[in-house]
């Protein structure tokens, strides 16, 4: 197939090749409107700050010490790997003998009592061959997709053993059995309170599919490669920098450049937390020099996948090969084609594999032989419904790590005791899990504020600007904020500001950044109404949740700054999913004197993909190193607070004794500092019944 090596223009996709997952990791574009463009700018021009100063290395030694220091920041953002890996536990599920090879369909554990599904392809040739982890990125099958079936059986008639496994809450490991389940949006979301983002644990996963090929007889261990599209081509990145038993390693239309994510829709299985606070994808693809690095991208993909972006990776990354004189160890192939793992692309690959895992060819591409796929049912290793009743998914793996994290908290004893882990537990939420509040000081009146009646503007920090009302008696009084992140209005309309109002608050409602009419309309994936404009805060750094707290904190400073003083009492009230952005607020800033949620998540610790939440209150490592909504909420004590109702993880409402429950940590907390009494927790989410507790 010809290529073609100019850069075209790139359009987001509304069709990609049959049978591909039309998800955000596909390559479709999210549409930057006018309304979130604001954000959107903010967010590129805080990455594009953060990375100002990369320059490549100069010397060997240089890369030597900037390849140590990444490598720790990549395992600190993937939340570390286990100091000794779990039992493989191999166990076979039946086998398919077609012509030239064999199928043998597998499962293995990679952690304990989580098993990964596999399709074990043997060609019908003696002695020990090369092997391809093959990964399979954004395909609804999975393992079972027949494109991904074509490159492993390719590969084996080829003469390669191959390994295609499914990846965690894809294919047969989802949270149903059904094939086409999508793993990202809130049910990878589990996985970041715990500190264990999904790009993190699929390394560590392939990692194991590693392990187990070395236990195989027909592998030679010195001989392994690993390639995969979309989501599989991102895998390949990671494992393939990370592990450097992989001597070839080729991703397909995936690389680009972290800063062309910004803007654009992606899976969850592609974000790295903080990324962009310590590398760009060149330093990332730098890790595999120099061993043999492939990079396939396609004319007619999405942005963040397109030739152009990945060439300045590839740019950037070239000194590394170079340095390590393996300058002929990296390759750019480019196809006049859509987002896809195509024959040609798949001819490419076999060449490349041939030369750096065979020794044989110079890398031209390879003749792909003639076959059969297999109808998908026919490859998986529960057909039906068959799979273990008790078969640990994401959120069931996410949720048991987040009960040890919980029970391994020793609960402090005494008043002092709790006031010493108070002040540690409020640094660790600022600094750690929401990447640090930018400087405060005053609010520059030509930017920040214009009195239109009962209407104000103000900017919390710069590139963010945020409007509101201020509704009430006189404002020098009483203060209430409402929050709801479905916008001011929403907030403006509901019981809670008119009651408020009603009792003689002054009631501020505003839009939060990236809320309301600062929103994203296409910002919806699946179950996460906030999912692209919550990824692009966790490229940077900072979580949404933290970046909500900090404009309620900027709104108090400007309000004490327009006024010359802060009421008394402030209170900050959340309304549903923003309970916890109030709670967040109480939390960090001594100057809010009361607040509530109301019927907001009590807990973070879900075996069900969230329902009913927002991606952007999942702040990674919040569990780690924080704890639970309940010890967030515990660090306002001995302040007024009120839970008013609550829900689970999966959206239901929880009974009273269920919520009591939940919050008991904030419960021992108020009582060590003997103001129980300020704790309120009831069942009901009544706006008047809130209003009488927070008297």
């Amino acid at each position: 197939m010809p290529r073609r090596t100019s850069r075209l223009a790139f359009v987001a996709l509304p069709v990609l090749a049959a049978g591909l997952v039309l998800l955000p990791s596909s390559g479709v574009a999210a549409d930057p409107t006018a309304s979130a463009k604001e954000y959107l700018d903010f967010v590129k021009k805080h990455a594009a700050d953060l990375r100002a100063k990369d320059a490549p290395p100069a010397t060997r030694d240089e890369l030597q010490k900037r390849n140590a220091e990444l490598r720790k920041h990549l395992l600190a953002a993937w939340g570390g790997f286990p100091e000794m890996p779990a039992p493989l536990d191999p166990q076979t599920h039946g086998e398919l003998k077609r012509d030239g090879y064999r199928v043998e369909k597998v499962t293995f554990q990679t952690r304990p009592g989580v098993r990964m599904t596999a399709n074990l392809y043997l060609p019908d040739r003696k002695g020990k061959l090369p092997a391809i982890l093959q990964v399979h990125g954004h395909w609804r099958g999975a393992k079972q997709d027949p494109v991904v079936q074509s490159r492993c059986i390719g590969a084996a008639k080829l003469g390669y053993v191959v390994l295609c496994v499914d990846a965690f809450g894809a294919g047969e490991r989802g949270v149903g059995t059904a094939l086409g389940e999508y793993h990202g949006d809130m049910t990878a979301a589990t996985l970041l309170p715990v500190g264990l983002p999904f790009s993190g644990l699929q390394v560590y996963e392939n990692m194991r599919a590693v392990d187990y090929l070395l236990t195989r007889p027909e592998v030679d261990g010195d001989r392994l490669g690993i390639t995969g599209a979309s989501g599989g081509g991102n895998q390949t990145m990671y494992a393939g920098a990370w592990d450097v038993r992989f001597k070839a390693v080729v991703p397909v239309c995936s690389v680009g450049n972290y800063q062309a994510y910004l803007g654009a829709a992606c899976c969850m299985c592609e974000v790295v937390p903080g990324a962009l606070t310590f590398a760009e994808e060149a330093a990332i693809l730098s890790l595999v020099a120099p061993r043999a690095l492939m990079v396939v991208s396609a004319t007619r993909d999405a942005f963040q996948f397109s030739v152009g972006e990945a060439k300045k990776s590839l740019a950037a990354a070239g000194p590394a090969f170079k340095l390590t004189d393996g300058p002929a160890n990296l390759k750019h192939a480019i196809f006049e084609s859509p987002h896809d793992y195509s024959r040609a692309m798949r001819e490419e690959m076999y060449g490349w594999m041939a030369l750096h895992l065979k020794g044989e060819g110079d890398g031209s591409p390879v003749k792909e032989p003639e076959f059969k796929t297999e109808n998908p049912d026919g490859l998986r290793c529960y057909p039906a419904d068959k799979r273990p009743a008790d078969w640990v998914t994401i959120p069931r793996f996410a949720a048991a790590e987040g009960k040890k994290l919980l029970a391994a908290r020793k609960p402090p004893a005494t008043a002092d005791e709790w006031i010493n882990v108070r002040a540690s537990l409020r640094t660790a939420l600022v600094a750690k899990t929401f990447g640090g509040f930018p400087k405060g000081g005053a609010v520059d009146p030509k930017q920040a504020f214009k009195n239109d009646g009962d209407g104000f503007r103000f900017t919390p920090e710069p590139g963010v600007t945020i409007s509101g009302k201020l509704a009430g008696a006189d404002p020098a009084k009483r203060l209430a904020v409402v929050l709801n992140l479905d916008g001011a209005a929403a907030a403006r309309t509901g019981p809670l500001a008119a009651g408020l109002e009603k009792d003689g608050y002054s009631v501020a409602t505003f839009d939060l950044r990236a809320t309301g009419k600062l929103g994203l309309p296409t910002d919806r994936v699946g179950r996460a109404p906030d999912h692209n404009t919550a990824e692009w805060g966790l490229w940077v750094g900072r979580p949404l949740l933290g970046q909500w707290a900090f404009d309620v904190r900027r709104f108090l400073d400007f309000y004490e700054q327009t006024h010359h003083h802060l009421p008394a009492e402030v209170v900050v009230v959340g309304e549903g999913p923003a309970g916890l952005v109030a709670l967040a607020a109480a939390a960090t800033d001594p100057r809010v004197t009361k607040a509530a949620a109301v019927g907001s998540l009590a807990s973070y610790v879900s075996d069900e993909p969230y329902t009913s939440q927002r991606l952007g209150l999942m702040a990674p490592g919040i569990l780690r190193d924080v704890g639970d909504v309940a010890h967030v909420a515990a660090l306002a004590a001995p302040r007024r607070v009120v839970i008013a109702g609550g829900v689970g993880g999966n959206g239901k409402p929880l009974t009273g004794d269920q919520l009591r429950t939940a919050y008991q940590p904030a419960t021992a907390a108020w009582g060590l500092l003997e103001a129980s009494k300020e704790l309120v927790i009831d069942e009901k989410a009544d706006a008047a019944a809130v209003i009488a507790a927070l008297k």
